[in-house]
C-alpha cells in the first residue's frame, strides 16, 4: 500500500490530526488512522477531492479572445456563442486531445481530482461522422489516460437549435445526433473509455431544453436507465422565454413537471429561477452543477444559493468555459455573488460551518453524487482522491481548521494546492503536474496551428 501521513486532514466526522491514510493497489482508501506516527509521503493539511463536475474542454484554447466588443453594440452570451462556433470548426481530434489533456492537467494543478467532461463536439466540420463515430470521445479518453485525472464521461444529445426543432446552424452541425444515432455514439464513448482505470464512470447529458425533442425529453430517463444524466437549465433569460413561448411554462417549471428530475440529474447554472421554482427544484433532489467563473464571464446572473441550501438542495461545481480554471476561486465567486445580491457577508455560512467549510463539504457531495463516483470522503472503501494545502505560506500561517480552508478560498488561492492524487495515482506533487511540461509543450503547438482561428 501507499501511505499519505498529514499534520492535519477532514475526516467524515471533522478535523483530525496526525493522520495516516493507506491506499490500496486499486487506488481506494485502504485504511484511515488519526495519532499516528508519521509515515510514508508526509503533507500539511488533507482534504478530500473534489470533482469538476462540468467542463467544455475545447474551449479553453479561446480563453481570452473574446473580451472585445464586435460590431453589436450588446454583447452577450448568444454574440459570444457565435465566436465559439466560429473557433470550434477549425479543432480536429489531435486538437481537441491536446487541449482537453491541459484543462484536465490545470484541473489537477487546482485541487479537482475528477473531470465529468460534457462532451458535444462529436463529428467533423460540415457535420459528417468520423468513421469512428465516437472518435472525438476516445480523443478525451485518451487526454484523461495522459493527465490520470478521474474521468466521468458525457456525451451530449443535440438535435435541433430550439424549442421549434428548428435546423441547427452551420457552427452547431457537428453536435447533431437524432436520437438513434446518439445512443449509437453513446455506446461508441463508453467503448472508447473502456481502457481507462476501474474510477472512470460515465453518463449522458441532454445538452438543453432547446436542443432535444420535447417526448425524447420526457422519456430521457426511459432511454438511458442508468448512469448519471446532466443537461443546461435556464441559463438565460431568452432561453426561459423560449420555453416558455413554445411549450407553455418557464424552463425549470417544465423540467419539474416532465421530466421525473430524482438525484440521477445534475441540471447546470439553474441561474434564471424564480424562489418557488428554486425550492421546488432543491426538494426533487437533482444537483444543481455551478460554474461562478463561466457565469460571470457570461452574464448568466447569480444563483440562488442561500434558497437552494436552506431548502435541502444539493450543489457541485465546474469550470464550463474554462476561462479560467481555479477551485478556490469558484467558491469563493459563488459566496461573494450572494453577499453582493442581498448585501450581506458569509451568506453560505452556517451556525457550525464557516463559510469555506460549509461550501467545500457541499460541492463534495454534490460531485460525487452528479458522477456516480464513490469520492469526497477520506474513508475506508472511497478513492483516494485528496489534495493536500500547503499550510507554512504566509496565508496559511496561523490558521487551523474551518479558519485555514477559509484562508485558502478567500484570501489565497490554488497555488496553495501541493499534491493531489485521483483514486490514488499521485499526479501533483510539489504543486505541478508530473507530466506538465510534455502537455503544455503539445498544447502549445495546438494553439499555433490555431492561431488564425478568430
Amino acid at each position: 500500500m501507499k501511505t499519505v501521513w498529514a499534520k492535519t486532514a477532514l475526516l467524515p466526522n471533522g478535523w483530525a490530526s496526525n493522520v495516516r491514510i493507506d491506499i490500496d493497489p486499486n487506488g481506494r482508501i485502504g485504511g484511515v488512522q488519526s495519532n499516528a506516527n508519521m509515515v510514508g509521503t508526509t503533507t500539511d493539511m488533507l482534504l478530500p477531492a473534489p470533482v469538476n463536475v462540468h467542463s467544455h474542454a475545447f474551449q479553453r484554447a479561446m480563453a481570452g479572445l473574446t473580451e472585445r466588443r464586435g460590431p453589436n453594440p450588446s454583447d452577450s452570451f448568444w454574440t459570444w456563442r457565435q465566436l465559439m462556433f466560429q473557433f470550434l470548426d477549425r479543432l480536429t481530434p489531435e486538437h481537441i486531445e491536446a487541449i482537453t489533456a491541459l484543462v484536465q492537467m490545470e484541473m489537477l494543478e487546482a485541487g479537482y481530482a475528477t473531470n465529468a467532461e460534457f462532451h458535444y463536439l462529436h463529428h467533423q466540420p460540415g457535420g459528417l461522422p468520423y468513421d469512428d463515430i465516437a472518435e472525438t470521445s476516445a480523443r478525451v479518453a485518451a487526454a484523461a489516460s495522459r493527465s490520470g485525472i478521474g474521468l466521468c464521461m458525457l456525451p451530449v444529445h443535440y438535435e435541433f437549435g430550439g424549442c421549434d426543432e428548428r435546423t441547427l446552424t452551420a457552427g452547431q452541425v457537428r453536435f447533431r445526433n437524432n436520437l438513434d444515432r446518439f445512443q449509437m455514439l453513446h455506446d461508441g464513448a463508453i467503448a472508447a473509455i473502456s481502457s481507462l482505470p476501474e474510477d472512470t464512470t460515465h453518463g449522458v447529458a441532454p445538452h438543453s431544453l432547446r436542443a432535444v425533442g420535447i417526448e425524447t425529453l420526457r422519456s430521457y430517463s426511459t432511454h438511458f436507465p442508468s448512469g448519471p444524466i446532466h443537461m443546461h437549465l435556464a441559463e438565460q433569460v431568452p432561453e426561459v422565454d423560449e420555453v416558455k413561448a413554445h411549450w407553455g411554462a418557464r424552463s425549470v417549471e417544465w423540467a419539474l413537471d416532465n421530466m421525473g428530475l430524482d438525484a440521477r440529474w445534475c441540471l447546470i447554472h439553474c441561474t434564471q429561477m424564480t424562489p418557488d421554482e428554486t425550492v421546488r427544484l432543491a426538494r426533487s433532489g437533482a444537483i444543481a452543477g455551478l460554474c461562478p467563473i463561466t457565469e460571470s464571464s457570461l452574464g448568466d446572473g447569480i444563483f440562488d444559493g442561500v434558497r437552494w441550501i436552506n431548502a435541502g438542495g444539493t450543489i457541485a461545481v465546474g469550470s464550463d468555459s474554462n476561462i479560467r480554471i481555479a477551485l478556490s476561486e469558484e467558491l469563493r465567486t459563488l459566496d461573494y455573488s450572494q453577499r453582493l445580491r442581498d448585501g450581506t457577508r458569509a451568506a453560505l455560512a452556517s451556525t457550525a460551518m464557516s463559510t469555506g467549510r460549509r461550501t467545500f463539504e457541499e460541492v463534495l457531495q454534490g460531485g460525487a453524487q452528479a458522477t456516480q463516483r464513490k469520492t469526497g470522503r477520506l474513508e475506508v472503501g472511497y478513492w483516494a482522491d485528496m489534495l493536500a494545502l500547503d499550510t507554512d505560506n504566509e496565508n496559511m500561517w496561523g490558521r487551523s481548521h474551518d479558519t485555514a480552508l477559509d484562508a485558502w478560498i478567500f484570501v489565497g488561492d490554488d497555488h496553495l494546492v501541493q499534491d493531489v492524487w485521483s483514486a490514488g495515482r499521485h499526479m501533483v506533487v510539489g504543486g505541478e503536474h508530473i507530466a506538465r511540461r510534455e502537455i503544455i509543450a503539445a498544447y502549445k503547438r495546438t494553439i499555433d496551428a490555431l492561431k488564425d482561428a478568430l
